[in-house]
């Protein structure tokens, strides 16, 4: 008798062990309801009170005084007093220091040089500033060609850049949007704003700046160009703002497409770790393998890289000052990223930066940051980010029926499979592998990710229903 009650016990609390178990599964991993947040918050300086928003859109046109290059110029001239790297150390321990003597006397005697030619450059977009939500927005604004429109279905695209890259990303990829192209029936009219905090758009005035806001002046803005419908195509914090926007506003999003498809809700986390065991049982081919797996081997990548992101998510106004009164240390900071994205087979070669992306447009990317001095607004965005008012709105277990797109670069950061991604996007339309590129597709490889993402258009299945809501 005495065995038969132990054992009742036993099974009693083992029993008990389990329905706990399940139901905190069960929390954790169902899908939520969308979140209410205001969608006219006001982030510009003072508290608002008597905010009258201007809603005027502004010509705007790089304009640097030679002074102000002049300047620069003597700052880099200045004696470096760099550390030698390590007997047999390439980039193992960051960004070589005899690389970077290579770079800054590039960037000194030969870019600056010909900034007239560069700044030109800058300017061949049309661009314009809005104030949304008591912040002036810098966006660049190109509609379909003529031709284009003539033959085309032509829709609004909002293109979304991270950190730490900007505009200049598109530069390539936004001729191949707007103009004639034989490979599809479709053309855009190509929306690329700096982000709030980067590049030339102001930043905001307080704390609580998330993605999730971010999500809302950019929608905002798009309402204010007119489109009442448009599609989103971003990467790195891009894809993040891409598919806030896409769950808090689905009215507004024809079909959001990403070059970085993560996924961080416990049930995306849980199927990634029984994919390790049976990946075969999930992903389309064993080729694909190491874009996931093994996850452990993922996580281990990721936390040997991510030191900057501890940095900026904590103390972003600490790093933010070392960067913006040393323009070397700026620049040793953000190669330091290129340099790591190229790819595992180049990346301790002294000519990656070169080889992947030219030495042009990655100087550019630098010049936007020095520039508008924004280095420190731009890294305050990972401390927004980590914050219980943002993570406590849980966008990664909430559904949106937008159309999804999803292309995996091969040594961009880990992907999740699809089986994971439905659990979010379950209209997932498109998803491709590529066996090549990393990080910054737009500026690495403009004409695959184009492919790619028109390909994704052409799944939708539009055919001019709602290219109404574009504006000529």
């Amino acid at each position: 008798m005495k065995c038969l009650i132990i054992f009742g016990l036993i099974v009693a609390v083992f029993g008990a062990f389990v329905g706990y178990g399940y139901l905190v599964f069960t929390e954790l991993t169902r899908p939520l309801p969308k979140p209410e947040i205001s969608d006219n918050t006001y982030w510009g300086p003072g508290d608002g009170k008597d905010y009258v928003p201007d809603k005027r859109i502004n010509e705007f046109r790089l304009s640097v005084p030679q002074a102000e290059i002049e300047d620069l110029r003597q700052q880099l001239n200045r004696t470096l007093r760099l550390t030698d790297p390590l007997d047999g150390i390439s980039f193992e321990y960051g960004f070589n220091s005899h690389a970077l003597e290579q770079f800054v006397d590039y960037w000194r005697e030969k870019y600056l040089t010909k900034w007239d030619e560069r700044q030109e450059f800058f300017n061949k977009f049309k661009q314009y500033t809005t104030e949304i939500q008591g912040l002036n927005i810098h966006f660049i604004r190109e509609k379909a060609s003529e031709e284009a429109a003539a033959k085309k279905h032509v829709y609004p695209l909002l293109l979304l850049h991270g950190w730490p890259g900007s505009v200049r990303e598109f530069y390539d990829i936004i001729p191949m949007l707007t103009n004639d192209q034989n490979v599809t029936d479709y053309a855009f009219e190509v929306v690329a704003p700096s982000l709030v905090g980067y590049g030339w758009s102001d930043a905001a005035s307080r704390p609580g700046f998330n993605a999730a806001e971010m999500a809302t002046v950019m929608r905002n803005l798009m309402l204010r160009l007119g489109h009442k419908k448009f599609f989103i195509q971003g990467g790195d914090w891009g894809s993040i703002i891409g598919s806030n926007l896409a769950t808090l506003y689905p009215e507004n999003v024809i079909g959001y497409h990403s070059n970085m498809c993560v996924l961080n809700s416990p049930l995306a986390i849980l199927k990634g770790i029984y994919g390790t065991y049976f990946s075969e049982k999930i992903i389309p081919s064993r080729f694909f393998y190491d874009h996931h797996f093994p996850v452990w081997d993922k996580y281990a990548e990721l936390l040997q890289e991510s030191g900057y992101f501890h940095i900026q998510a904590t103390k972003p106004d600490t790093i933010g000052a070392a960067l913006t009164t040393s323009p070397v240390g700026l620049a040793a900071y953000i190669l330091e990223k290129f340099q790591t994205c190229t790819n595992p087979g180049v990346k301790q070669d002294f000519g990656a930066i070169v080889t992947v992306f030219g030495l042009e447009p990655v100087l550019d990317n630098l010049m936007v940051y020095y520039l508008t001095n924004s280095i420190t607004t731009a890294v305050r965005f990972y401390a927004e980010n980590v914050s219980k008012a943002y993570t406590n709105l849980q966008l990664d277990r909430v559904p949106t029926p937008v159309p999804m797109g999803c292309s995996r670069f091969r040594y961009d950061l880990p992907s999740v499979t699809d089986w994971q991604l439905r659990d979010k996007f379950p209209n997932l339309k498109h998803s491709m592998y590529f066996q090549q590129g990393s990080h910054f597709a737009a500026l690495e490889m403009p004409a695959m990710l184009y492919q790619d993402f028109t390909a994704f258009v052409g799944k939708i299945g539009l055919h001019g229903a709602d290219s109404c809501d574009y504006k000529a």
